[in-house]
């Protein structure tokens, strides 16, 4: 049986911090729940320095790691998380920040709205007005306080559709029980986190479950995600290596 959390940042609270492995990387390197909650709690404090609060936006560029932890940390704060934003955004009104690799942000790729804050993870970077992700998470304090949000405050946007907490987490109950995720179960994310289909069967369905979620490595496409030898889930329209396939297409956002 899955918890009963009524909001996902539920699912970062201290008593879910552990040994047991929640997520892998595209080069195989594996993250225990501790480090996923305490440095998602780094993440929010982070954030809430650029100004995330809760009704923002934050644009994240990416399917690794630090990607998710932008997701999370936004989570915390009560913003929405949008995957793989457009290029032109200066119309944005509700943008304030962009989590995306340091050479996308350095080269102008994105056209953002005054003040919208830049957020660069990998190399240093060297223009100003870019902050470093990296830097900033580590030097974060390793605690959150605990939030009281509403399980209506949005979670996540594509741009035209947005989902609230209660529907991705009844969504995820509904992915749990079908696909019988359970403790240890390996969910390979081989679709673009842009569907949020794709990040709450894919993400949020396996946390919740206390199974693994499994990542392609920052900058390679969903495709390139690590095989599970010992058959896994597999978030794909297309058929994968692993033994289930996960459609996100058939998935009705509750």
């Amino acid at each position: 049986m899955t918890e009963r959390v009524a909001t996902v940042d539920e699912l970062f609270g201290r008593d879910r911090r552990g040994d047991r492995t929640v997520l892998v990387d595209g080069t195989g390197r594996e993250f225990d729940a501790h480090w996923l909650c305490t440095t998602t709690w780094k993440a929010g404090n982070f954030l809430r320095h650029a100004g995330v609060h809760e009704g923002t936006t934050v644009g994240v560029v990416g399917s690794g790691p630090l990607a998710l932890l932008a997701c999370f940390g936004t989570t915390l704060l009560g913003g929405k998380t949008h995957f793989e934003p457009p290029a032109d955004l200066g119309d944005a009104d509700d943008l304030q920040a962009l989590v995306a690799p340091v050479d996308d942000l350095e080269t102008g790729r994105y056209d953002l709205p005054r003040g919208t804050g830049k957020l660069g993870y990998g190399d240093e970077p060297t223009t100003p007005g870019v902050r470093h992700f990296d830097a900033g998470l580590w030097s974060e304090n390793p605690s959150f306080p605990p939030q009281m949000l509403d399980p209506d405050t949005v979670l996540l946007t594509d741009g035209k559709r947005t989902v609230s907490h209660a529907s991705a987490i009844e969504t995820a109950r509904a992915v749990i029980d079908e696909f019988e995720l359970e403790a240890g179960k390996r969910v390979v994310v081989r679709e673009s986190l842009a569907d949020p289909r794709v990040a709450v069967a894919g993400v949020l369905a396996p946390l919740l479950a206390k199974a693994v979620v499994v990542l392609p490595a920052d900058g390679d496409p969903p495709e390139l995600a690590p095989a599970d030898e010992r058959g896994a889930v597999a978030v794909s329209r297309t058929t994968r290596p692993e033994r289930v396939q996960l459609d996100p297409a058939a998935i009705s956002l509750l």
